[in-house]
Formats: structure tokens, sequence, C-alpha cells
């Protein structure tokens, strides 16, 4: 029975201690990139040019851009005619969809509309920007308030939902 007792406390006293926090799976980024320009053509016309100051990529391959993401759309002649900008960008690439937090502001110099919200969604496969968030739209002299909205990825059509109110913007008046 001593011989037991002896061969416990000998088998438990040498024992290290493990710090299971080193254990723990990263989840860290597995790459950083700084100043990324990323460039998508089709049938060797440019389509959309992002721009971001730092891309953290993760394991599952989605992108991350704290620093903020700008995209330019181009037309067929290589014109800029929409961009969308944020103060923090996300890429998803299961769903291969973007998403823009903070100020996130899309501008369309061709009709002269731009659109404010705290969170948009660019989808490159449908082609739209959206959602579901409270937007404000100002097309030329007018304001559109509401809560919710879908438009094609040049913002040149849009539908918004829950519109709370419009009004003229008074001359002098800067949004």
């Amino acid at each position: 029975m001593i011989l037991l007792i002896l061969f416990s406390l000998t088998l438990f006293g040498c024992r290290e201690t493990v710090d299971v926090s080193l254990l723990e799976k990263y989840t860290g980024p597995v790459s950083v990139a700084y100043n990324i320009d990323l460039v998508h053509s089709d049938s060797t016309i440019v389509r959309t040019h992002l721009k971001a100051k730092k891309q953290m990529e993760f394991e599952n391959g989605n992108i991350e851009f704290p620093e903020g993401i700008e995209i330019e759309f181009f037309d067929k002649e290589g014109n800029t005619t929409t961009t969308m900008r944020a103060d923090r960008g996300y890429f998803d690439r299961n769903a291969n969809l973007y998403r823009g937090e903070g100020d996130v502001r899309v501008e369309n110099f061709e009709k002269d509309q731009s659109l404010a919200s705290e969170e948009v969604f660019w989808d490159p496969n449908a082609k739209k920007i959206y959602t579901e968030k409270f937007v404000t739209v100002r097309e030329k002299e007018t304001v559109f308030n509401g809560t919710g909205m879908e438009a094609d990825e040049g913002f040149n059509e849009y539908k918004m939902y829950k519109v709370t109110n419009s009004r003229t913007i008074l001359p002098g008046e800067g949004l």
C-alpha cells in the first residue's frame, strides 16, 4: 500500500503544467499585404479597379481590408463611371461577396448621384450593390432617405425600400 502511494505521488508530482492557450488554433491572417492595386478585366476591357492600403487574407480565403477599400467601375471606353468607398471592407470567398462598412459612399459620375450608408454589399456575380441599412441617396437636387436599397453595380438604376422622406436641396446646402 505504501509503495502504491509513493508511486502515485511520483507519477503526479513530475507532471509539467501546459498552457492550454498555446494549443488553441490560430485564427488570424495567414498573409498581410499593403498598397493593394487589383485590376479586373473581361475580354481585355478593364471592368473594376480595387485599391486598399492593407489586405489581410485568412485560411478560409476570406479577406479583410481594415484600413478601407475603394472600387472603381468602368464603362466600355475605359472611363470611370462609379466609385464605391468604405472605411472597412470584407470579402467572403464562399459567397463571392464584398461588404463595405463604416462611412460607405457610392458615386455615379455620369448621373450625378451618390449614396451614403453604414453598410453596402457588392455581388460581382449578380453585378449589383445592395443594403438593408439606412441609406441616403442624392440625385441631382433631390435627397431620398430610406431603409434598404438595391441597384446595379454601376448605380445607374436603383430601388429604395421603406422610403422615409425626400426633399429638394436648398441653394448653398451641401451633402
